[in-house]
């Protein structure tokens, strides 16, 4: 795709994510992605209490994995090669349609926010809504641990559902936000250090876990930038150093990185009990601080969007197509 259409597929992909949201799930490729990760996961991780086969494990999920990168790649390069061959306004549509279900910011603010909406009500019934959005076991949380998962959710799925996606974007096209897709999703399937579901992922899910990290180390780290930069405090390079610190605090590589970021730049507290703290002398996080965390992400879409494409309009006309 030339330089501007490119920028009219994304940002066409943005603007049918704010306006319409997710597409039904027999037509989602996200959700096709699911159900092969699904399938083949009960194939490749041996069942708990099983004797150890840790290559065997490692191997098979390995293999899983590219197989099924593989096809998402040749599906959406498929895409890429039938966008060349339309004229240029139904090449911009057809590639704005098949980015949008890989960026997912609306369905995570409505998420987060619904979140805060069911735990005005009552404590369970926030805890329940807390579950659709984390894997964590939220049936012992407290109202204010409720709410710091949703902020945490949010930071941390902010590069997961856009900046990530779009960052593969530029560099690849389609392919590139698809492939990433596909490595997020199988690591929230497959990336468990333990038992799931009655099956053992530790080294069947061990692959798909680094893939991910590598995938997501830089645009992480964007996405933490993004949001330092977005704060209408104007941070400064102490607020920068304090990320820094802050993010090393967790166990995962990169999803600290946002969430120290959310944390210093709403001054607030997060936590998740028994594993980190971010900011422990902030205050603890009330209703209003979820509003502010779904505005001040909503800021960083834009930035990231007007990065996306200041980035496009650099690369396309040195790397081609």
């Amino acid at each position: 795709m030339a330089v501007l259409s490119s920028i009219a597929a994304l940002w066409l992909a943005l603007a049918i994510d704010r306006w319409v949201g997710e597409p039904p799930a027999r037509w989602h490729p996200v959700v096709w992605i699911g159900r092969y990760l699904g399938w083949i996961g009960k194939r490749i991780a041996p069942v708990a209490g099983a004797p150890a086969r840790q290559f065997a494990a490692f191997a098979g999920g390995a293999i899983g994995w590219c197989v099924g990168a593989s096809l998402v790649a040749a599906g959406a390069c498929a895409v890429a090669a039938g966008v060349n061959r339309l004229p240029i306004w139904a090449g911009v549509l057809l590639a704005g349609i098949a980015l949008k279900p890989l960026l997912a910011w609306r369905m995570l603010r409505d998420e987060v926010l619904a979140v805060e909406a069911a735990l005005g009500r009552s404590l369970d019934e926030g805890r329940v809504q807390l579950g659709r959005l984390v894997s964590r076991d939220v049936t012992s949380l407290s109202a204010a641990e409720v709410r710091e998962s949703a902020i945490e959710s949010l930071a941390e799925n902010l590069n997961d559902s856009l900046v990530a996606p779009l960052f593969w974007f530029v560099l690849f096209g389609l392919p590139g936000a698809a492939v990433y897709r596909f490595a997020n999703t199988a690591d929230a399937m497959w990336g468990y250090r333990g038992e799931r579901e009655g099956r053992q992922w530790e080294w069947a899910g061990k692959w798909a876990a680094r893939a991910d990290d590598l995938l997501s180390w830089l645009p992480a780290r964007l996405t933490a930038l993004f949001l330092w930069a977005c704060s209408p405090s104007r941070p400064g390079r102490a607020a920068g150093r304090a990320i820094f610190r802050e993010a090393r605090r967790t166990p995962s590589p990169n999803s600290g990185w946002p969430m120290a970021a959310m944390a210093l730049q709403l001054g607030v507290r997060l936590a998740k009990p028994g594993v980190y703290v971010l900011n422990a002398e902030g205050r603890g996080a009330s209703a209003a601080d979820t509003a502010r965390a779904a505005q001040l992400a909503a800021r960083v879409v834009v930035v990231a969007g007007l990065g996306a494409t200041a980035a496009i309009a650099c690369l396309i006309p040195m790397g081609g197509a």
